[in-house]
């Protein structure tokens, strides 16, 4: 009996050891998700009267910073080469911001460290931490609180920049443009919603701004801008929404280059409606065309027998008025190469085209045909639209096969090259391979309107002016796929969409969106009503 005991008692020490040999891997109990606690900072949080030029931040663990370049905001602002705060690329037990420059004096200081702080081990972020301080014999605490919206699309830009600047003596509107403002906020990634705070009362413009080279001043090429009618008064309870838009640019050149070996390209900002450049000092024998390239912002002045080495410009748009002398260059010749503007399926909705890589002269229609299923020659109607683009009218049927046929001299080109031979087939679908949209408004403010398709990302695919108001707006033949709908208030009825201008104080025009993505389905009748709120 003891001998079997001691047995038993010798297996189970030899099988602890087999376990205790046995390598695994350790499961490191819970992550931590607590983040690091401030113990102390030095000097104090709200002290006055600071003559300081280094503040220590202590923690309870290590820390370290991240993104800091995106989250830090310092309000008012101060120039970056005039501050550094560590660590940088590694940990530390606290943050140190040193000083270079003085600050300005009896003035309330915040640096908003957003989620820049976090520990060393898993990353957990302090959230939003303050520091605050100030020059002067107290500590500003007014504050001003609201929302960003979207005066055009339908979602709210993250890491908007709000700004307030004092309105006085000094005050122009010009002031966005050239100097940082006298306080500032930023919405970080919380898109909608913005607070400045420690603010001293009085009068101010207060704009919000997608800053996007981060300099605190307006630029109205990259930027986009929202401003509140008039100035506002604090102290105040109000809240205030500020929608974003991006200005028309006002009409500007850009440099010429040479695009091609017969093709100076004179990029330009802003709309080039108007827009006039009239080559000087050319002989008889030399011929130009322009074409515009609106995607790229771009005008193009083709050219053909030229024998000089430059090219000169007399340009006008408005009250612009310059000269312009191009040094031509080597670079790759164009040549002439036509494509259509689908493929395989002609949408019931839709227009064929052609488009051509060089501008076009002259059309020889004799040489084109369309055929139908059963190769029976359909008539046609064709236009130049632009040097670079040919639309084709005709009755197109569902449910159909179709033939293009572009033969060969069919389309000449400005340096009288002629197409090689093009021939497409391409068909239509049935009625019941398209759905159809019935929508009713109800509460449009003011006609004429514009109504618009858009798809997932905001392109628009159909677009419908109304002047005034019908029963129902119907959108037939619609491929089957999510759509949103938006509407436009065409204030000044030009048929676009107008955005708005700060020097003017104008607002865009108001759009309204569906809130609903709408699932259009093969061979359905959808019907919504589109409430404007």
């Amino acid at each position: 009996m003891r001998h079997s005991f001691s047995l038993v008692l010798w297996s189970l020490i030899a099988l602890l050891f087999v376990q205790c040999a046995k390598r695994g891997n350790p499961t490191g109990g819970p992550e931590d998700e607590t983040p690091p606690v401030l113990l102390r900072a030095v000097p104090e949080l709200n002290a006055i009267q600071f003559r300081e030029d280094r503040i220590r931040l202590y923690f309870d663990e290590y820390v370290k910073l991240n993104k800091l370049k995106e989250q830090l905001i310092i309000s008012p602002p101060i120039d970056p080469a005039s501050y550094v705060i560590s660590p940088q690329g590694t940990a530390a037990k606290y943050v140190q911001i040193e000083l270079m420059d003085s600050l300005r004096s009896n003035t309330t200081y915040n640096f908003n460290f957003g989620q820049s702080i976090v520990d060393n081990n898993e990353g957990n972020p302090y959230p939003y931490f303050r520091y605050v301080f100030s020059t002067g014999d107290y500590v500003d605490s007014l504050k001003i609180r609201g929302t960003i919206g979207n005066a055009y699309g339908r979602e709210a830009k993250n890491f908007v920049s709000v700004m307030l600047y004092k309105v006085d003596s000094t005050y122009t509107d010009s002031l966005i443009y050239n100097r940082p403002p006298d306080y500032l906020s930023n919405t970080l990634d919380s898109l909608a919603f913005f607070e400045i705070g420690n603010i001293r009362s009085g009068r101010y413009l207060l704009i919000a701004q997608k800053d996007i080279a981060n300099n605190y001043t307006f630029n109205q090429n990259n930027d986009d801008i929202a401003f509140v009618n008039g100035f506002i008064e604090l102290p105040t309870d109000s809240l205030y929404h500020l929608d974003l838009f991006r200005e028309q640019t006002d009409f500007s050149l850009g440099r010429s280059f040479q695009a091609g070996q017969n093709r100076i390209g004179l990029g330009y900002y802003g709309d080039p409606t108007d827009l006039e450049v009239v080559p000087l000092n050319l002989p008889d024998s030399v011929q130009t065309i322009q074409s515009f390239d609106k995607v790229k912002d771009t005008l193009y002045v083709w050219y053909k027998n030229l024998k000089e080495d430059s090219l000169q410009f007399d340009i006008s748009q408005d009250a612009l008025k310059d000269q312009l002398t191009h040094q031509i260059r080597k670079a790759e010749v164009d040549s002439l190469t036509i494509s259509p503007n689908i493929e395989g399926v002609l949408h019931l909705s839709d227009t064929l085209r052609i488009e051509s890589s060089t501008p076009i002269l002259t059309i020889d229609k004799s040489q084109i045909r369309i055929l139908d299923r059963d190769s029976i020659p359909l008539p046609f109607e064709i236009s130049l639209e632009d040097p670079h683009h040919v639309k084709f009218d005709f009755d197109i049927l569902p449910n159909d096969n179709y033939r293009l046929d572009v033969l060969p001299g069919a389309i000449t080109d400005f340096f009288n090259a002629s197409n090689d031979t093009l021939q497409m087939q391409f068909r239509t679908l049935k009625p019941a391979d398209y759905g159809s949209l019935y929508l009713q408004l109800v509460g449009v403010p003011s006609y004429p309107v514009i109504i618009q398709l858009t798809d997932e990302k905001e392109n628009v695919i159909r677009s419908l002016p109304l002047s005034a108001p019908q029963r129902r707006v119907v959108f037939s033949n619609l491929q089957p796929k999510k759509y949103y709908v938006r509407l436009i208030v065409d204030k000044n009825n030009n048929g676009k969409w107008d955005s708005g201008r700060f020097l003017n104080r104008l607002f865009p025009e108001k759009v309204y969106h569906h809130e609903p993505l709408i699932d259009v389905r093969a061979n359905w009748e959808l019907q919504e009503t589109f409430i404007l709120k």
